[in-house]
């Protein structure tokens, strides 16, 4: 005889269905791309650092010959200044905290592996030359396919990772800063535009002598450069612009030091030396305020102000 059910019991049959977990606002940043950033960060650390100690002391090295110790000493320079920014890129928890340096880094992988290619028989490795000079155009040519290969491979995996709801921007750049933005990446995305499209005309308005290799990977640096300045203002938010921010004054601080050493080779009367100097000036110029906005809107949530 079935036995009576009590109706305060619970039904057995009855499953508490699970709650979909709604995932954290943003694009996660992958642990493809925050790897990408420390071995890059590396590279640019040792072979920054050989490249401008060798330029400050006057003599040449570099991957293809150049006729003035400046261009390749300003390749180190800028590899040196951005090292410490991708070193902090690897601890952004989100993409959209990461793309402002990630995407110049492309655009520096990418082109310099491109030039270096088109003017392959300019290389120390085919038109020969001294052997450590043969070997670092070596290890140079074999090191940027490698990032450039990883590279790809980790952005593609970071545009398929699972992406929650669109992130908020939580302190947006000031009205007053967002025109010099714009006017200083428009100047370094112009200049280093000409000189990778057309480095026969514009390597002319270099104030140094340069050929066509050096005018061409030096636009590839400005053209980077205009990338980042332009892309944080175009994400208009400062938590999402850190790394961008750490990597200009570092850079601009390198190129400084390497410019000033090499001080008598430039010519500063120049309209090309005096835009030169307001470009480097208002690199640290950005890079300074950017961080003296951040530290002010740290200040304001703690205090409950406004920053």
């Amino acid at each position: 005889m079935a036995q009576p059910t009590d109706p305060a019991a619970p039904d057995p049959t009855s499953a508490v269905q699970p709650v979909p977990a709604v995932p954290p606002p943003g694009r996660p940043l992958s642990a493809g791309v925050a790897l990408l950033a420390v071995a890059v960060a590396v590279v640019n650390l040792t072979v920054g650092a050989v490249l401008t100690t060798v330029a400050l002391t006057g003599h040449v090295l570099g991957a293809w010959p150049s006729p003035e110790p400046l261009s390749p000493g300003l390749l180190g320079a800028a590899m040196l200044g951005t090292a410490p920014a991708l070193f902090a890129l690897a601890r952004a928890g989100t993409w959209q905290e990461a793309r402002t340096l990630v995407l110049p880094l492309a655009v520096v992988l990418a082109g310099l592996f491109a030039v270096s290619l088109a003017n392959a028989h300019r290389l120390y490795i085919a038109d020969g030359g001294p052997v450590v000079s043969v070997l670092f155009s070596l290890g140079w040519l074999f090191t940027l396919g490698l990032l450039c290969v990883a590279a790809a491979v980790c952005l593609a995996g970071q545009l398929r990772t699972r992406s929650g709801p669109p992130a908020p921007r939580t302190h947006p750049l000031p009205g007053w800063a967002k025109p010099p933005l714009a006017v200083l990446g428009s100047a370094w995305l112009g200049i280093g535009t000409g000189l990778l499209v057309r480095p026969g005309f514009w390597a002319g308005f270099v104030p140094w002598h340069t050929n066509r290799v050096d005018a061409q990977a030096l636009g590839v640096w400005a053209l980077a450069l205009g990338v980042g300045v332009l892309g944080s203002l175009a994400e208009d938010d400062l938590d999402r612009s850190r790394p961008a921010l750490l990597s200009l004054p570092g850079t601009a601080l390198a190129m400084a030091v390497v410019l000033a050493v090499r001080a008598s080779h430039v010519d500063w009367a120049s309209g090309p030396g005096l835009s030169l100097t307001a470009m480097v000036a208002g690199l640290l110029a950005a890079g300074a305020s950017g961080h003296a906005l951040v530290r002010g809107a740290a200040g304001g949530e703690a205090t409950g102000r406004a920053g």
